[in-house]
């Protein structure tokens, strides 16, 4: 029989979730929107922001090196990334970008399997946030409270530079009519630039900020890339209140149905997905296709 005390922890599970793949999925919406390139290598990149935390965290003994080490790291390899490969590539026709990005993960995870094998390794929490915290009617493991908080707060900033800085208005106005930016005389190339590294950082953030959650493992991005993907269609393309939004919805479904039974989480979390594209093509938020 399942206990209130255990269904209020499972919604917290998907809240802690829910988040995570919030701001995983706004770094891809953003790619996508802004530059329509649909990055498959952003599981992988993920992954990396994990590893080089890892690295970090060793060399430093310091949890806020580690996620600066992750993030930081990953914004510079999706900045180098889009511009040797990825700007060749966004008047080719979509699957030689699906392709290409897909190779690319491939490299990734096979390059840090090289380095780190196949073991799996883990990253503790900062002591602040180790132990559990009593809510009154359940005990609750406190860094998974901390990492809620922890996105809110890296979401507030993206939409901050979204939504209040003249890069955020390019970078949404790219995403309406990117060719209109280019002919008002902004350098689209280097905003392309930019976004790809927000993008990318966003994910490297969220894979060392999950590393005391879940273990790193070489595929660990894998399953978490279905899972943005889904993300992205349920919230709408390009829409990034819709990432929070599907982020949100999608670690509610996946934990509620994990109570029940594990392996119809997959199962409802693609049903709540063609559901929603019945009724609404676009997404809950998203507007109509890309021009």
């Amino acid at each position: 029989m399942i206990s209130w005390p255990n269904f209020v922890s499972q919604l917290f599970n998907g809240l802690a979730l829910g988040a995570l793949l919030a701001l995983i999925s706004s770094g891809l919406t953003i790619i996508y929107g802004t530059l329509g390139v649909l990055n498959l290598a952003h599981g992988a990149m993920f992954m990396l922001g994990g590893y080089a935390g890892y690295v970090g965290y060793q060399y430093s003994g310091s949890f806020v090196a580690a996620v600066a080490a992750g993030a930081i790291f990953v914004m510079i390899l999706g900045v180098v990334m889009e511009r040797v490969v990825i700007r060749h590539f966004y008047h080719r026709p979509n699957e030689d970008q699906l392709l290409v990005t897909f190779g690319l993960g491939i490299c990734f995870v096979e390059i840090v399997r090289l380095f780190f094998s196949s073991q799996s390794l883990s990253v503790p929490p900062p002591p602040l946030f180790q132990g559990i915290t009593n809510l009154g009617f359940m005990y609750y493991p406190t860094y998974r409270l901390a990492v809620v908080g922890i996105v809110a707060i890296a979401l507030g900033v993206l939409f901050l530079l979204l939504y209040r800085t003249r890069l955020g208005m390019i970078v949404r106005a790219g995403i309406e009519d990117s060719v209109m930016v280019d002919s008002l005389g902004i350098n689209v190339d280097r905003v392309f630039m930019v976004v790809f590294g927000i993008g990318a950082m966003a994910a490297g953030f969220a894979g060392i900020v999950n590393a005391p959650v879940v273990s790193l493992t070489p595929g660990v991005g894998d399953d978490i890339l279905v899972e943005t993907f889904v993300v992205v269609v349920i919230g709408g393309v390009g829409s990034f209140p819709g990432a929070i939004l599907g982020g949100l919805i999608a670690g509610e479904i996946i934990s509620i149905t994990s109570m029940f039974n594990p392996s119809y989480a997959y199962v409802m979390l693609f049903a709540a997905m063609t559901l929603v594209l019945v009724v609404r093509p676009h997404g809950l938020l998203g507007a109509a296709g890309r021009e």
